[in-house]
């Protein structure tokens, strides 16, 4: 199978070039294609993981599908047979990997909920140092006790800068605050915990530990919805539940398994990176097409 990298579809306008996403402005609507690059450490690896766009684009209509009782979201439709006619000629590369979505006002804040104590939010939780027996991370009081991969006493909300190019910072709630209004912070931190507590319940019932994630949010006509993709390998880290083990960097369904075959090369990271070899391409595949087995419940095409 070969990786769509980069999609062309002649006269219709490009809006936007991500990591991952080539997006199109429709008027109206935008146009949301999932390549099947893959980034890590802030940069964009030169060979993808085939069907990897595919897999991202179904699973993030699952979740909006699921998560839509706590926020409406942006999705239109999947379904090619209900795009335009401009983009019929380009079904090839958009049928399975694409979406139609409404335009919205983003918010630039990215909105993450850790369940686990893991990456980042565990190199903050080092930093800390702990008063009266407890780590305030965040505004949420911690024990100053917890081991890698521990599962944290609630949902912890840890905002971050939205960067287009480059690393996103963690934020404090009061820098949040200042940027976007008391308000609205207390909004985002709130629907963020709740859509994360209701997919990490169900996720658990299908083998699936989601020990952290990430969405974004933005505004149609004043109303707050939520928009990109939400739960995804990319976005996510997915750990199966029966080898879980606290104390341990778990095994993973996510990209980490990319991030670990990197850090364990001899790449500087500031330099362009290497070609992932093809073993890892193929075991990066798997992990992704299996987690969207055990959360979707059925095989991807």
């Amino acid at each position: 199978m070969i990786s769509v990298m980069k999609t062309d579809l002649g006269d219709v306008k490009l809006f936007s070039r991500g990591k991952v996403r080539d997006i199109y402005d429709l008027g109206e609507q935008l146009l949301f294609v999932a390549t099947d690059r893959i980034s890590a450490f802030d940069w964009i690896l030169p060979n993808g993981i085939p069907g990897k766009g595919r897999i991202l684009n179904t699973m993030s209509v699952f979740w909006f599908d699921y998560t839509r009782d706590v926020i409406d979201n942006h999705l239109i439709t999947a379904d090619f047979d209900r795009f335009p006619d401009e983009l019929r000629p380009y079904r090839d590369q958009l049928e399975g990997r694409s979406m139609i979505v409404k335009k919205a006002k983003r918010i630039d804040i990215e909105c993450v909920a850790r369940g686990y104590i893991i990456g980042s939010g565990h190199r903050d939780y080092l930093k800390i140092k702990p008063e009266n027996g407890k780590v305030n991370l965040h505004g949420s009081l911690l024990p100053q006790d917890l081991k890698l991969a521990d599962k944290l006493p609630e949902t912890v909300f840890t905002p971050a800068t939205k960067e287009e190019d480059g690393h996103d910072e963690n934020i404090s709630l009061d820098k949040m605050a200042d940027m976007i209004g008391k308000e609205l912070t207390e909004q985002l931190k709130n629907v963020t915990i709740e859509i994360y507590n209701k997919a990490a319940e169900y996720a658990l019932t299908r083998g699936i530990i989601i020990a952290d994630t990430k969405f974004e949010f933005g505004f149609i006509d004043n109303r707050l919805i939520l928009i990109d993709e939400i739960l995804s390998p990319d976005s996510s880290r997915f750990w199966p539940l029966n080898s879980y083990q606290p104390g341990k960097n778990p095994e993973s369904f996510d990209k980490q398994f990319v991030r670990d075959y990197l850090s364990g090369c001899d790449w500087d990271k500031n330099s362009e990176p290497p070609a992932l070899p093809e073993d890892i391409v193929t075991k990066t595949l798997q992990k992704y097409k299996e987690a969207y087995r055990l959360l979707v419940g059925k095989e991807i095409d």
